[in-house]
Parts: C-alpha cells; sequence; structure tokens
C-alpha cells in the first residue's frame, strides 16, 4: 500500500484520521507539545487497517511508523499518564472533537487504559503522515465485547390490551 497522507480540516475529516490511527502504538517520549509554535505532535506505529482489510491474509498485517501533527494549539493536558515516563507505551483508541466557541474546541486522543490527551485548539488543523518504516505483525488489534451484556430485548407486544 502507498503511504498515507491525511489532512483533517474539520470534525469529519477528524473522523477519517481517528480511524487511520486507531490502535496507533505511542512511546510517551515520542509526543511533544510546542507551546511558541502552537504545534502537538507525536510519532506513532499505526496499524494499517486499509491493507488489513484488502488483504485476503488474515493471519498477518503492518505496521507503520507514522507522524500525527495539530495546529492552533493553545494548551494541552493529559490524564492517566506520567508525560515524563518517556519509555511508557500507549495504545492511542480514538480522536474525537468538541465544539466549544465554534470553530474553537477541544480534540481529545483518548487512548486504553483510560488515558487521555485534551487539546485546545483555535479551530481544527490536523495532518497524518505515514514516514516510511512497514513492518509486518502477527497481531492484530482486537476489541472484544467481554463482560459487556446485551440489550435487553423490548417487551414485545402481542396485539392484546391489558
Amino acid at each position: 500500500m502507498a503511504d498515507v497522507k491525511f489532512q483533517a480540516l474539520d470534525e469529519a475529516d477528524l473522523g477519517i484520521l481517528s480511524a487511520q490511527v486507531q490502535d496507533a502504538i505511542v512511546r510517551v517520549g515520542d509526543i511533544a507539545f510546542l507551546p511558541r509554535e502552537r504545534r502537538f505532535a507525536l510519532v506513532a506505529n499505526r496499524y494499517d487497517w486499509m491493507a488489513a482489510n484488502v488483504s485476503k491474509d488474515k493471519s498477518t498485517g503492518q505496521r507503520r511508523a507514522a507522524g500525527l501533527r495539530f495546529e492552533t494549539v493553545r494548551r494541552a493536558q493529559v490524564s492517566g499518564f506520567d508525560p515524563k515516563a518517556g519509555n511508557a507505551v500507549l495504545v492511542l483508541l480514538t480522536v474525537g472533537f468538541e465544539a466549544t466557541d465554534s470553530p474553537a474546541g477541544w480534540i481529545t486522543l483518548q487512548f486504553a487504559a483510560g488515558a487521555a490527551i485534551r487539546l485546545e485548539v483555535e479551530y481544527i488543523e490536523a495532518e497524518l503522515k505515514d514516514l516510511g518504516a512497514v513492518w509486518a505483525t502477527p497481531n492484530r488489534p482486537e476489541h472484544p465485547l467481554a463482560g459487556i451484556e446485551p440489550a435487553a430485548k423490548p417487551p414485545q407486544n402481542d396485539g392484546t390490551a391489558d
């Protein structure tokens, strides 16, 4: 597959970008907030879901080194992990947006185990770019629904009145 380069300029674009970085592995030391440049960036090993979905061989997938950056960042907040733990590893689940005073708002990077990064932005301007390195992995990310009870069936109306 060709290298990916996505730009997100609105909430819909951000949803597409989020799908591309789902299950990306991020080393805390590869995360940076540059307040003077109003930029937040990270390097991740993203699982290539596009390649996995077109491949007939489901026993192997691939990961790619990728850069993810956000512009117009006023401030960054972290929760659920120590930003000084450089070798700690996070698994990125989703990237979302909550408008405050449109087009301004909060971009949230939600990681496994409850960790998160919130970015206050003037408007959405993000880019995801593959950095070239690609390698095979036999580990396909899974999201089992273990422990989640199915919703109760709604009562059936048999046509009789109570």
